[in-house]
């Protein structure tokens, strides 16, 4: 932008230039000859010309700054909203962290509005999101007999949980354009997962790297674009992964202890993974099965 310095010198000088025109015409035409006159249109159409190139000049200083006065309440703008969302952030996260049940749940779906509003920080909501999920956890044995504050306390622990694996997965289907986050990754590795339900859903990538999922884990019909990683993962209940598409997965270490079925649709690689013997539904990927082992678990291997 220019100075006042600067605006104030080309004053000066545009003064100068007329003063000194006015002189040189009065000296030049000033005779009374008849090419006087032919001398002054001249001069005329040129002063014409000038003038124009001026107020062209003057339009392009004006629609720079006026670009300029844009840019700079575009940025104010940005950078208001940018701490606005770092200071919801700030505060959701720290209800998030509260020992009362009810604050977590709002600081959950505060997050959640929040990533609903700025795409831009999404991921960021998500990442917080499974980290609470990765915090140690134990469920209660049985939801229905709480005895003491303890059971209690637990009990809240897993509702507020559940809600933020609901979150998660409702914003993960495509099929629900107005609220599906894109391209989001999630690391849920060594996490303690109750009744997990990821269906019809489309992530990036996924890390379930030693979770273990309590009751069942239904995957059904979700789309893993890259890496999806079940290594040491424990199935205690259902594990559902018919239609789920992987980009590439790896199931080395995972143990199935409950039904397991993963349709006809579903291409997986089970090396390394096992299950537990019994009397239960098993539907493995085409080409798989399992042969008894040398503990209390059969290894799952590829059919020769």
């Amino acid at each position: 932008m220019l100075s006042p310095r600067t605006i104030a010198v080309w004053g000066i000088g545009l003064l100068a230039l007329a003063a000194g025109s006015i002189v040189l015409l009065l000296t030049t035409l000033g005779t009374g000859a008849p090419e006087d006159g032919v001398r002054l249109d001249v001069i005329r159409t040129a002063s014409s010309i000038v003038l124009g190139a001026g107020g062209a000049a003057a339009l392009l200083l004006t629609a720079r700054r006026q670009r300029s006065t844009e840019l700079d309440l575009a940025q104010k703008d940005h950078d208001a909203t940018e701490r606005r969302v770092t200071e919801l952030y700030g505060k959701a996260a720290d209800q998030l962290g509260s020992d009362k049940a009810p604050v977590r749940l709002a600081g959950l779906y505060a997050l959640e509005r929040l990533a609903q509003d700025n795409p831009a920080h999404r991921q960021t909501i998500v990442h917080l999101v499974c980290a609470y999920l990765r915090m140690p956890f134990t469920p209660p044995p049985d939801l229905r007999a709480r005895t003491g504050p303890r059971d209690t306390a637990r009990f809240q622990e897993q509702e507020v949980r559940q809600t933020a694996l609901v979150l998660l997965a409702g914003h993960l289907r495509p099929d629900r354009p107005e609220v599906f986050w894109a391209d989001i990754s999630l690391d849920l590795s060594h996490a303690t997962l109750v009744k997990l339900t990821l269906t019809h859903a489309r992530v990036r990538r996924a890390s379930f790297v030693g979770t273990t999922f309590v009751g069942p884990a239904t995957f059904r019909g979700t789309e893993f674009a890259g890496h999806a990683d079940f290594r040491e993962a424990h199935f205690r209940g259902l594990a559902d992964f018919r239609r789920v598409g992987f980009g590439e997965s790896v199931f080395r270490g995972a143990s199935f202890a409950g039904e397991v079925d993963f349709g006809v649709h579903t291409p997986a690689s089970l090396s390394g993974a096992r299950a537990k013997p019994g009397d239960l539904r098993r539907k493995w990927p085409d080409g798989w099965s399992t042969r008894p082992g040398d503990s209390d678990w059969a290894a799952v291997v590829r059919e020769t």
